[in-house]
């Protein structure tokens, strides 16, 4: 999906650049906190990657994660396992402890809501082979 159709598609407004986390990502992401309760114990975001971009590897811990596909196309593999091509309208949900990624990929932008509970264990960084690996994956 092209950045402007991405515009035009979008759910949610992408956000800011997300420096805050940058070190935790390859390639640009943008962040838009949806939810500025801090008396909730979660977390509600829309994150939105440019193509090929996607997190490291990471675990959350004491808690989970939903993600709602807003837009675009990207992955999601749990260590161990194929990756997962996800679209618009698809949901995950990922538990405490799974080792996972996700991002775009690489022709598409790609946007999800982020209802986090706990705190992520940031690991390595996504490998381009892991990365290639998921392209060749069955869309």
């Amino acid at each position: 999906m092209k950045q402007s159709t991405l515009k035009e598609n979008q759910v949610f407004h992408p956000g800011e650049k997300n420096d805050a986390f940058a070190q935790y990502f390859v390639g640009q992401s943008y962040l838009n906190a949806l939810v500025n309760d801090p008396s909730l114990n979660i977390t509600v975001s829309s994150v939105t990657f440019e193509p090929a971009c996607r997190n490291n590897w990471h675990i959350h811990r004491d808690g989970f994660q939903v993600l709602l596909v807003t837009s675009g196309e990207g992955w999601y593999q749990e260590a161990g396992q194929q990756a997962r091509f996800l679209q618009a309208g698809d949901t995950v949900v990922t538990h405490d402890g799974v080792k996972h990624w996700h991002g775009a990929t690489s022709d598409s932008w790609f946007s999800h809501v982020a209802i986090t509970a706990g705190t992520p264990e940031w690991l390595e960084a996504v490998s381009d082979t892991v990365f290639k690996d998921a392209e060749h994956t069955t869309k």
